[in-house]
């Protein structure tokens, strides 16, 4: 394939034997690796010209060093400090600035005059506060932007002048020096010959010093552009056009190289695909069919693909050369950094500085990072015994006496992380001892990551050291975060070698056989109109400054170059459609379509295998047959019955295969745990009384300890946890209304003087053998009554419920739809019924009631089992031939718990 650097020698070689006084000035870094690969190929032996990129050139010019961005914010930050009275801190100020720096860039690259347009822009904004009546009112915030803007000026003056003292500079400040500087440059190099080779938009700057070249006779520029859209009005050639004609150059000489290669005959295929995802995936089978991937480009229009495009590469790619950086907020270093901020961000927010304290999710989250779960054991030991105490807040001695047996030097850099902090810089050095110890057990891409951040961070602490702007470590952590969204880890390989991998930009100068273009969609190529600027479009308008329109025009030239001179194109684009308009193919490529008729059009689509979800079924086995009669030994309670009937498959998991549930830090009080603390001080209060008939005295007596009983349990069940405060201080609080609730409830009942109640037991344990026929053994039925006590002559069994229990929860009708899932609750207290009738030989001859208190619904009072359908007669005396039906059915369930042939099935209706 001849391609345009091939071309661009060829013609230079026609007229330029010696390349001792030559330089090649290219748009990019990755040209000038393909121009010396091709003079090989073309001369053997001589010298090379000198080739430099378009930066390092201007750089020669200007003699000012180029400033890197993260040392350019202390600086502006420096002189800003100085210009104002009351400045914001440094993160606040960063969020700024770096606009702020952007327009600065793109004023000095475009030659504009600095005082005109700062005036014009503050002209704007008085003009717009401006009314006859003088009416307008001025809010803080619209009063501070004008005022920022009005001090645009004097920002970008100091800023200049201290950053030319400096020697050193943003890129905007290096073009404006160079054009100061460009007779003299021209003057020392009369006997240098330059050729300017591949570009397209050029800046004021560009343009005037290549003009200023270009005008000492020797000197020659090659532009990249073909007649199919130089020859028109095609937005691909608009700034070429344009220097055509604008150009005293181009009034005596012709414009080199004008192609003619995209009329050719191509491959190309624009594909259709649903989601980032599966344009990456859609285009690994694509280089799967390549047998040699020397001549390959693939091109990401949306750069943010590239970790799920690094991860979707087929097999048969053994290199591979990557120009764009691969995001620094994706590499793992980046998320254990965030968990260390995050220690201290939290122990801020939760008060815990003075105690030294971190809460326990941050702790864990940092412990068990991949980086340094590996060099700790027992880590999942840790977990569990933080678990276990319910320790919501951990210090540094608690973690060190747990690791004693790891390496000293690792436990010591690794804990280090959790002192007290200092100083800022001390906490750098931390994170710079932390590094310095993780590199040692890494693969070499970590290795790479961790250097990264190594030099990131002796950067910021050596800037910390000299400015000192990181008042603290919050401070220092929103900087870190803003820092880490824009920042890039490069790659380095082999750039001739295998399948390229680029972004649009780094396809200048660059011809290949065949593209694979993702993600060509409108909003990405071109990106959208918006633009992060403090300059308003009108006025980069009047000031000829760049706005969206001439973007456009950059990326179109950008895709219509590549298409040029290949012969497979691959454009794949997202059919999927969202809120903000994606879903669309870029204009590009409908261009495309309508400049050629010979393209290939696919909608493609991940395969969907429909796969039938079969209900989980567990076949009962010697094994589990075994487990159940021990069981039947030991005892089914109701609400394991009633879990059966909710779900056999549950009822498995937990009584045959006695799987617990996952113990964690309960740092909020969970609603089980309000349960039983309401149940335990309930039993307290009333044990005293069992046996006796309650008068009001008693129930005030209850009233004055109740607050103290409910402090003791929360303190046995709730453990280590903090229950003076927060949603715990309001849960503490739910659980005291409750208790003091209920005994309200029993000074009513109490108060008519024809009631009265005697308390029988509270959190009573009852077991009752149960016969159950084609069983050769008995099946224990056990449970714990909450109460049973005796209201005006009828006995009644009580459960207590924390949670809302209405009428409704109790109303049994027939005992042959007990399984569905209204009546579980009427079928616990029927069963501890059951079990206090049998256990205690009861008669029948007292009146038998069993039921619910509702602590959600105590208006309600006592809700008892129902029997009748009918609301107004209701019929709640359980009696001997109910109780034997009711006993019966549950016989029923037992028998197929114990059925070899049922196996354990998942209902087909569970919810959840």
């Amino acid at each position: 394939m001849q391609s345009f650097i091939s071309d661009t020698i060829n013609d230079i070689l026609k007229t330029t034997t010696s390349f001792k006084d030559v330089v090649f000035v290219l748009p990019s870094q990755r040209a000038k690796i393909f121009v010396k690969q091709t003079f090989k190929d073309k001369i053997n032996v001589g010298f090379l010209p000198e080739i430099l990129n378009v930066e390092q050139f201007i750089n020669q010019i200007s003699g000012v060093e180029k400033a890197d961005s993260l040392q350019l914010l202390f600086y502006f930050y420096t002189v800003y400090k100085k210009s104002e009275k009351e400045p914001v801190a440094f993160d606040v100020f960063a969020s700024w600035a770096v606009t702020v720096l952007q327009d600065f860039n793109e004023i000095d690259q475009h030659l504009v005059n600095t005082k005109d347009i700062f005036i014009y822009l503050r002209d704007i904004q008085r003009l717009r506060k401006w009314s006859v009546k003088g009416e307008f009112k001025e809010t803080k915030l619209i009063k501070d932007h004008y005022f920022f803007l009005e001090k645009l000026n004097t920002y970008y003056t100091v800023l200049y002048s201290f950053l030319k003292e400096k020697n050193s500079g943003y890129q905007g400040l290096i073009y404006r020096e160079a054009c100061f500087k460009i007779d003299e440059y021209l003057n020392k190099n009369k006997n240098t010959k330059f050729f300017f080779i591949g570009f397209n938009a050029l800046n004021k700057a560009e343009e005037f010093l290549f003009q200023k070249v270009l005008a000492t006779g020797s000197s020659e520029i090659y532009w990249d552009i073909d007649t199919a859209f130089f020859n028109s009005n095609h937005q691909a050639g608009k700034f070429i056009r344009k220097y055509a004609q604008e150009w005293k150059y181009y009034e005596k000489k012709a414009l080199k190289t004008i192609g003619n290669s995209f009329t050719n005959t191509k491959n190309i295929t624009v594909i259709g695909a649903p989601k980032n995802t599966t344009q990456v995936k859609y285009a690994g089978e694509i280089l799967s069919n390549f047998k040699d991937l020397t001549n390959t480009a693939l091109v990401l229009a949306d750069e943010t693909l590239l970790p799920i495009t690094l991860n979707s590469l087929p097999k048969n790619i053994n290199a591979i050369n990557i120009t764009m950086g691969y995001p620094l907020k994706d590499v793992p270093t980046t998320s254990l950094l965030f968990t260390i901020f995050q220690l201290f961000i939290s122990q801020e927010k939760l008060q815990k500085k003075e105690t030294n304290q971190f809460y326990y999710k941050d702790v864990i989250a940092f412990i068990k990072h991949k980086s340094i779960y590996k060099l700790l054991p027992n880590i999942d030991v840790f977990s569990t015994q933080v678990a276990e105490q319910n320790q919501t807040f951990i210090n540094q001695e608690y973690l060190l006496s747990f690791f004693q047996e790891v390496d000293k030097k690792i436990t010591q850099s690794i804990f280090s992380i959790f002192k007290p902090i200092t100083s800022v810089g001390e906490f750098i050095t931390r994170i710079l001892n932390l590094i310095a110890v993780l590199k040692e057990e890494v693969t070499e891409i970590e290795k790479e990551q961790l250097f990264r951040f190594y030099t990131a961070f002796t950067q910021l602490k050596s800037l910390q050291e000299e400015y000192q702007y990181f008042p603290d470590l919050r401070t220092l952590a929103q900087f870190f975060r803003q820092l880490i969204a824009s920042e890039n880890l490069s790659f380095q390989g082999e750039p001739l070698r295998g399948l390229q991998l680029m972004g649009m930009l780094e396809t200048r100068v660059l011809d290949f056989e065949n593209i694979i273009l993702i993600s060509t969609n409108e909003g990405v190529l071109p990106a959208n109109s918006q633009q992060n600027s403090f300059i308003p479009f009108d006025v980069k308008l009047e000031f000829e400054l760049p706005t969206y329109r001439e973007k456009d025009a950059i990326f179109s030239y950008h895709f219509f170059r590549l298409l040029q001179r290949a012969k497979n194109v691959f454009i794949i684009y997202n059919t999927e459609h969202d809120v903000f308009g994606s879903g669309e193919k870029s204009r590009f490529v409908m261009q495309l379509e309508m400049m050629r008729t010979d393209i290939t059009h696919k909608i493609i689509s991940p395969k969907v295998l429909p796969q039938q979800i079969e209900l989980k079924e567990i076949k009962k086995d010697n094994i589990i047959a075994e487990t159940l009669r021990d069981l039947a030994k030991k005892g089914i309670s109701p609400s394991a019955l009633t879990n059966y009937l909710y779900n056999p498959v549950a009822f498995y998991k937990q009584k045959v295969l006695r799987i617990k549930e996952f113990d964690d830090v309960e740092e909020t009080v969970a609603y089980n745990t309000l349960g039983t603390v309401v149940h335990e001080t309930l039993d307290e209060l009333y044990t005293p009384f069992v046996g006796c008939y309650l008068s009001l005295e008693n129930i005030k007596w209850m009233e004055t300890k109740s607050k103290d009983l409910i402090t003791k349990h929360f303190k046995k069940e709730f453990k280590n946890g903090d229950i003076t405060k927060g949603r715990n201080r309001l849960i503490f609080e739910v659980a005291n209304r409750f208790v003091q609730n209920f005994l309200t409830q029993e000074k009513k009942l109490l108060k008519d003087e024809n009631n009265r109640l005697k308390i029988i037991a509270t959190e009573e344990t009852l077991g009752v053998q149960l016969q159950v026929d084609e069983l050769d053994f008995p099946v224990k039925i056990h449970g714990q009554v909450d109460r049973v006590d005796e209201l005006n002559g009828i006995l009644r069994i009580i459960d207590y419920k924390t949670g809302m229990v209405g009428s409704t929860n109790l109303k049994v009708t027939d005992f042959e739809n007990l399984k569905e899932e209204k009546h579980h609750k009427a079928i616990q207290v029927l069963l501890y019924a059951y079990l206090y009738t049998e256990s205690k030989q009861h008669n029948f001859k007292q009146p038998l009631e069993a039921g619910i208190y509702s602590f959600k619904n105590l208006n309600s009072g006592f809700l008892p089992v129902n029997f009748s359908a009918n609301y107004r007669k209701p019929d709640v005396a359980i009696n001997q031939e109910r109780l034997t039906d009711f006993i019966d059915e549950i016989k029923k369930y037992i028998k197929e718990i114990y059925n070899d042939n049922v196996p354990f099935t998942e209902p087909a209706d569970l919810k959840y």
